[in-house]
């Protein structure tokens, strides 16, 4: 059921501003940002009747270092998501101390399906079949199967990846019979938008989309949706999986001209 926005309620945003921090020269710049956002995360589930504990936080670590990295997981976070490979790939090498889940939440080239397969726990960017098809194959038979979710582009915005609404029951249906994968739901990224009613209401279509794939029988427990600057509204229509990365490390550093 979508939850219902009352006015009082859209007038209390989610009280990060990213813009207005500083970078994360400290360990206690990450202990505090890291401490606002679980905290921001629990107000959440209170706030629009979620049990507590249902909503899943994804530290997003891409570009920064696997220094940074480490101070996050003593902190307590053990899920992590990264978007480039190469990168991730050397920051796995250097904490293979560390019982980290690796989450891949970027664009998957067909070429980099065997790395993708082997090196992480999860992937959140499943956009098409050719890709779930490889990633079942090259998984290492000794390993977990692979947890993936379905991103869908939910208004057919040109400029990103993602499955169609109108593919995704016949996706899910092929992809949860691959032997080497099991999946866990659909992902997704909306344009941004400032205004909380709005995103409550893209959210809510995300979201309806997971009910009918329910309903059809298929077996899903994850919805992975919300960034730091809309998840409380994620929050709010039913997002089990949150993927923050500005909120807990800062503003990423302008690249290099």
């Amino acid at each position: 059921m979508v939850v219902k926005i009352e006015p009082h309620i859209a007038s209390h945003p989610f009280t990060i501003q990213p813009s207005q921090r500083p970078l994360p020269d400290s360990h206690s710049d990450l202990k505090s940002r890291y401490e606002n956002v679980l905290a921001g995360i629990r107000n959440a589930e209170q706030e629009f009747h979620r049990e507590p504990g249902t909503v899943r936080l994804l530290a997003v670590s891409k570009t920064w270092s696997a220094r940074h990295v480490r101070e996050v997981y003593e902190l307590g976070q053990r899920t992590f998501g990264e978007n480039y490979l190469h990168e991730a790939k050397e920051k796995q090498a250097e904490l293979t101390d560390l019982d980290i889940e690796w989450h891949f939440i970027g664009v998957i080239q067909s070429n980099k399906c065997r790395d993708i397969a082997q090196h992480f726990d999860w992937v959140h960017s499943v956009d098409r079949l050719k890709i779930a098809h490889r990633l079942s194959e090259l998984r290492p038979s000794h390993a977990a199967p692979l947890n993936v979710c379905l991103q869908v582009n939910v208004h057919n915005e040109a400029t990103k990846a993602g499955m169609t609404p109108a593919e995704l029951e016949h996706a899910a249906k092929e992809v949860a019979a691959l032997p080497r994968l099991t999946l866990r739901g659909i992902m997704a990224i909306p344009k941004p938008e400032s205004d909380f009613v709005k995103q409550c209401e893209t959210f809510a279509e995300i979201a309806a989309l997971q009910r009918q794939l329910l309903n059809f029988g298929i077996e899903l427990d994850s919805l992975s949706m919300g960034m730091t600057q809309d998840m409380r509204a994620a929050i709010a229509q039913g997002a089990t999986q949150v993927r923050i990365g500005t909120a807990i490390f800062g503003p990423r550093p302008p690249k290099q001209p």
